[in-house]
């Protein structure tokens, strides 16, 4: 039989037309329910999951729920102007935020895009907004140091780059407050910040960043907003784009730290999508994937081996809880997740002592391989003795009579708990903490009066600064205490004892009357 090649063209040109009409077919869709955030599409078989759709208007969509009939998409933008029988497109594309140098010092959304009024976004670096965490032997140990610049964190739970410390207390304990004095702590130390307000009043976030203007510390951060009055899509997001921004750093032998504030709320705007696309709801009504939720954003903190560059992205993530309830569904969820927990108490808190943390419920699982030697040699026994201290503080309020032993630790213990207060926004450098701790656990401040202490470490500092500013370059350089810096210190905490006058300053004449 003769082979025909027309035949053979008219066979394959009709073949690709039909392809392309099935293309075209699969690549559009229609709109069938809309509302609350939430629309259900039917077409577009071939979409992949969190795949970027688009609707009318410029409206974008994240492909969740891929069912047999139907497609559970989530809006980002206003869902108002959507409407039953709109025509719905794939792009192909998986959700993608703008990195890189051009978004620091800027305000953007969930989704990249400037809310600072300051111009467009220069930049041609994208990624996707949630991609694998790296793998074991992508890892190494966490082993430098991130200092937050307050003293009660860094001697007794300390963070390294690369760790995910959590950070868990009721409302208004100071939880945000960590979180931007650490920000503000980077300056000048080449680790690139990022801030997500999730579920914020605007003014709120709008104080945080004047804030972090004022102290100059805008210049290595960026802010990225999901505010309250926003859909729940856009909370959603926001921390996996975060994330994303901060990962740009990461692979790039870089250092980049998040704080997420908070992922209560996250967890709440997660269970409002869920509910809303019919997922089946679990305990406390979120559905059973919200471990995995909050795992697969917090596990893309890394340090990276030297082989990848020596990269590291840490993670700082907040979680609110209710009357310190610290045993209900999301807060154990992020604890088991994390490296450890910061837990701020409220009695502490309106005590006066900030940051207001539980020193026996805190820890940091890697940090104390982080840690420099200079701070374990002057902190390695400061959380036993506040512990103890705290037992006999307890214990006191029921006894009448104590020797003298006793009330030595109680009096020395109350004057560490007096110095381990700092005031916000004002991080302190590792060798000021240095030399602060070290007088308080040697001593030097038991004949101190207690309403003395915050006087006693300011001009300790100031006389240090002006008088032994060699000493204190010795510390930040050698990173360690050698008998001879031992010795400088010893030799200079008396000195300046000898002219500290120990009278009650005025704030406590006034307290007192």
């Amino acid at each position: 039989m003769a082979i025909r090649p027309e035949e053979i063209t008219a066979i394959l040109r009709k073949q690709i037309e039909n392809y392309e009409s099935a293309v075209e077919v699969s690549d559009v869709g229609t709109v069938i329910e809309v509302g609350d955030g939430i629309a259900r599409v039917h077409g577009l078989e071939r979409t992949m999951s969190a795949e970027l759709l688009e609707f009318p208007g410029g409206i974008f969509g994240i492909a969740l729920n891929l069912e047999q009939d139907n497609i559970g998409c989530v809006l980002l933008g206003d869902f108002s102007r959507i409407k039953e029988g709109d025509e719905v497109r794939r792009t192909g594309r998986i959700v993608e935020v703008p990195v890189g140098p051009a978004l620091t010092g800027r305000v953007v959304n969930a989704l990249g895009q400037p809310v600072d009024g300051r111009g467009p976004i220069e930049t041609n670096d994208y990624r996707p907004v949630e991609i694998l965490a790296p793998g074991v032997v992508a890892r190494r140990q966490v082993e430098e140091p991130l200092y937050t610049g307050l003293k009660a964190i860094d001697s007794m739970t300390p963070i390294g780059r690369g760790q995910r410390e959590l950070i868990i207390g009721d409302r208004q304990t100071g939880k945000t407050a960590i979180i931007v004095d650490t920000i503000i702590n980077q300056k000048g130390k080449g680790v690139h910040c990022f801030y997500v307000a999730i579920g914020q009043k605007s003014s709120a976030v709008a104080t945080v960043v004047e804030r972090l203007r004022e102290a100059g510390a805008m210049d290595h951060t960026t802010v990225v907003v999901a505010s309250a009055s926003e859909p729940a899509p856009m909370l959603y997001l926001a921390p996996y784009s975060a994330t994303a921004m901060g990962e740009f750093y990461l692979y790039s032998g870089q250092h980049a730290f998040v704080g997420y504030d908070d992922l209560s709320k996250h967890a709440v705007a997660y269970r409002e999508l869920s509910l809303l696309l019919r997922r089946p709801p679990g305990r406390e009504a979120f559905p059973g994937d919200v471990f995995y939720l909050h795992s697969r954003l917090l596990e893309r903190a890394a340090k990276l081996s030297h082989e990848l560059g020596g990269g590291s992205l840490t993670s700082m993530p907040i979680i609110e809880t209710q009357a310190g309830d610290i045993h209900t569904y999301i807060p154990t969820n992020v604890i088991s997740i994390t490296d450890g927990q910061i837990f701020l108490e409220t009695d502490l808190f309106f005590a006066g002592f900030r940051p207001a943390m539980n020193v026996g419920i805190s820890v940091s699982r890697v940090g104390g391989a982080a840690q420099v030697k200079a701070i374990k040699q002057v902190a390695g026994r400061l959380r036993l003795d506040l512990a103890q201290y705290r037992e006999l503080a307890a214990f006191a309020q029921f006894a009448s009579d104590m020797d003298k032993t006793t009330q030595a630790r109680l009096a020395r213990g109350e004057r560490m708990m007096e110095l381990l207060k700092q005031d916000q926004y004002e991080p302190m450098p590792m060798e000021e903490q240095v030399v602060v701790l070290h007088a308080g656990v040697n001593g030097f401040l038991d004949s101190v009066p207690l309403g003395r202490v915050r006087a006693f470490e300011r001009e300790y500092l100031r006389f240090l600064r002006a008088n032994k500013r060699g000493l204190l370059d010795t510390i930040a350089k050698e990173e360690r205490l050698s008998d001879e810096t031992l010795a400088a210190l010893e030799a200079a905490a008396k000195e300046f004892l000898e002219t500290f006058v120990p009278k009650e300053d005025a704030d406590t004449k006034a307290a007192a009357r």
